[in-house]
């Protein structure tokens, strides 16, 4: 057998503190890749994003943007710190502008994020189904929106819920396929059928 082998990695891999990543951290750590989150002490690196994860988010977000109030701003995959463990970062978040302080800004206070969208994708349906979704009523988030792709047309399907302040759990508020219309947290008018167009 020819060559040397070695234990050694091709890639050297961050090696966590012994009591888990902080928000410092995600912070100021060099050279992570994009969309990188902090969930529970842990770096999570998501996959690279597919056409429908894509454009839903743009669907919705222009449809956000054209029925926000002037007390509120839409943004799309901008960190929210929860906690000093806990730094996810919604595909979508609807805030108080008075949290918006500069175009250098990196992340939001979750005190002040109103509405959270998950778009799902393969490879994050347990965090936007269960760990993302518990995390932010528990922080507070009045709104939770967990968007899938479903029918052969794969078309979004969004499902809405409402925060229960006393238990700390969303509430489901309806499913929608077609086109979303709520008057809370404000009037939103969103054809979902529009996904052909873009």
């Amino acid at each position: 057998m020819g060559g040397t082998m070695t234990a050694e990695p091709a890639h050297a891999w961050p090696v966590p503190p012994p009591d888990g990543y902080t928000v410092a951290d995600l912070l100021t750590l060099p050279d992570l890749p994009p969309h990188t989150e902090l969930i529970d002490g842990s770096l999570v690196f998501v996959s690279p994003q597919r056409n429908f994860h894509s454009i839903v988010i743009d669907l919705l977000v222009e449809g956000l943007r054209r029925t926000v109030p002037p007390g509120l701003k839409v943004r799309r995959e901008m960190t929210v710190v929860i906690d000093q463990h806990n730094a996810p970062e919604p595909d979508i978040s609807v805030l108080r502008a008075a949290s918006v302080r500069s175009y250098d800004q990196t992340y939001y206070p979750v005190r002040d994020v109103l509405l959270a969208v998950e778009v799902v994708s393969p490879d994050s349906v347990s965090r936007d189904s269960v760990t993302k979704p518990f995390k932010y009523a528990l922080a507070g988030i009045p709104y939770f929106w967990r968007v899938e792709m479903a029918g052969v047309e794969g078309y979004p399907v969004v499902h809405a819920f409402e925060l229960d302040k006393e238990t700390r759990t969303y509430v489901p508020t309806g499913t929608y396929r077609d086109a979303l219309k709520f008057t809370a947290p404000f009037d939103i008018d969103i054809d979902l059928t529009e996904i052909d167009k873009l």
